[in-house]
């Protein structure tokens, strides 16, 4: 007996509101979509969403602020900022692929890369090079490696290189000053950063600017005294003079006696501050302010002021040096030959220690320590620079005949070149101190008169003639000019104490 077949018939109801519910679906995410575009109000909508797309999109960048230019008097640029770029990574973000790419653009080496990343594994920022050329930068940007990023910073650049290092100085890799006038005025340097909020893309390229929070401020100006063709002569003239003697170092200040500025402050040895690779701290110091020696003869001069201060000598007194050297106690001061009577010219031209101690010992020590003060011997120059020396000037109680004696001419005292170079100053103004400026003045300084305007004078003569055919300086003449001045010789301390008579 054959079967019947029976179909399932599913009810038609049932059907239809299976077809509606699929049919719906394509809705209701259409309307879910709607709500979290249009509903500012919805929890997670259209504001929340558009924050979240912000904060991986819109980001506050810092816009650095650019170092004030440094010049000379003229405006000659002695320091300037040229914009570069640093590279940076996010470790955590970086791909162990990329690394070997980045490395190659870079010039790294893979492996010394992979170690710093590992390091900094647990850190979202690492710098991989600072100031960049940018196009150099650009370049490793468009590698497109995530996690790569790049940032605007400064650098300084320094036109006239080792011929205004020490002057000058330099700042470090942050812009920040390290030695010379840019630590001393770093403040006055220094300008404000700015930020501005921008959109970037995911390789950290910056697409647009939105707004702008505030606005950088650039450092300062700074004009100092120097004339930079002065500069250039002087340094010119020193580093051939240390090379053709074979010296280790070597210092030449230039001031203009009338404002107290420096026109030229050179030294030897120095460095190219824009190549600082192989640097030798020993070459950075600015010795002309830092570095302190004993004066030796060249502060005989002031030794004679204090003489005509005193009343008790006048420029046409005779002294006897016969028979060419003078015991003083347990010393011997000596003199090459004997000169027979100087007057005290004469005994500025040939520098007669002999004569100087005669001179020295019948004057009082304190008056004559006094003068020294007076035209800024002890006492700092008030530069603000970074490591100037004020010198030392003893105030004996008892001064002993020896040391009265050798004080004179320049032992048992300290001063820095600028110091002397102050000094002199004083005697080139007829008398008339003028405060050291490194930076150039708008309007006349402050002055003190020290010294009376005759006696000022008189030496002056002297000083012309220690520099003229039969002075000890007679080398320093140049034909058409008026040259004055006063050499000095200076036995070097022995590492045991006391004088080395062979070393110079």
């Amino acid at each position: 007996m054959a079967k019947k077949s029976v179909k399932a018939v599913i009810p038609r109801w049932r059907y239809y509101l299976v077809m509606l519910f699929l049919a719906s679906l394509p809705l209701m995410l259409l309307g879910k979509i709607a709500q979290l575009q249009i509903l500012p109000s919805e929890a997670r909508g259209v504001d929340f969403l558009q924050s979240q797309g912000d904060n991986r999109s819109i980001r506050t960048v810092v816009i650095p602020a650019y170092r004030g230019v440094i010049t000379d008097r003229n405006g000659q640029p002695l320091a300037v900022s040229t914009p570069v770029a640093a590279v940076f990574v996010n470790p955590q973000q970086i791909q162990e692929k990329d690394i070997a790419r980045l490395s190659d653009e870079m010039g790294l080496v893979e492996s010394q890369l992979k170690s710093r990343l590992s390091r900094y594994r647990h850190k979202s920022f690492m710098y991989l090079a600072r100031q960049l050329p940018i196009d150099r930068a650009e370049r490793i940007l468009d590698l497109n490696i995530a996690g790569v990023s790049v940032e605007r910073e400064y650098k300084r650049f320094y036109p006239a290189g080792e011929v205004t290092a020490q002057l000058v100085g330099v700042t470090d890799i942050n812009d920040n000053g390290q030695e010379g006038i840019e630590l001393a005025y770093d403040t006055w340097l220094t300008g404000e950063s700015g930020a501005k909020k921008v959109v970037k893309d995911r390789a950290g390229r910056v697409i647009n600017d939105i707004s702008l929070i505030n606005p950088a401020r650039p450092g300062e100006e700074l004009r100092l005294s120097i004339d930079l063709r002065v500069q250039y002569a002087a340094y010119r003239a020193l580093k051939k003079a240390v090379q053709k003697h074979n010296a280790k170092s070597g210092s030449i200040v230039i001031l203009d006696v009338r404002s107290g500025e420096v026109l030229a402050m050179v030294n030897q040895p120095s460095f190219n501050p824009n190549d600082r690779v192989n640097l030798s701290q020993s070459a950075v110091r600015n010795r002309a302010m830092t570095d302190l020696m004993e004066p030796g003869s060249t502060v005989k001069p002031f030794t004679l002021l204090a003489a005509l201060e005193s009343g008790r000598f006048s420029a046409e007194s005779l002294i006897e040096t016969s028979p060419g050297y003078l015991k003083v106690d347990y010393k011997t001061f000596v003199d090459p030959v004997n000169y027979g009577q100087l007057d005290l010219a004469g005994i500025l031209i040939k520098s007669s220690q002999v004569g100087t101690t005669k001179i020295a010992l019948a004057l009082d020590p304190q008056s004559t320590r006094d003068l020294f003060q007076r035209v800024g011997f002890g006492e700092v120059i008030g530069s603000g620079f970074p490591g100037e020396t004020m010198g030392s000037l003893p105030a004996y109680q008892t001064w002993d005949p020896v040391t009265q004696a050798t004080f004179a001419f320049g032992y048992g005292l300290n001063v820095s070149p600028l110091q002397l170079a102050r000094a002199y100053a004083v005697l080139a103004n007829n008398g008339v101190r003028k405060e050291v400026s490194l930076v150039a003045l708008d309007s006349a300084p402050d002055s003190e008169r020290v010294i009376d305007i005759e006696i000022s004078k008189q030496i002056k003569l002297m000083l012309l003639a220690a520099s003229g055919d039969k002075g000890t300086g007679k080398r320093a003449m140049i034909d058409g000019y008026s040259v004055g001045g006063k050499t000095g010789t200076l036995h070097k301390v022995k590492r045991g104490g006391g004088y080395d008579e062979n070393r110079y």
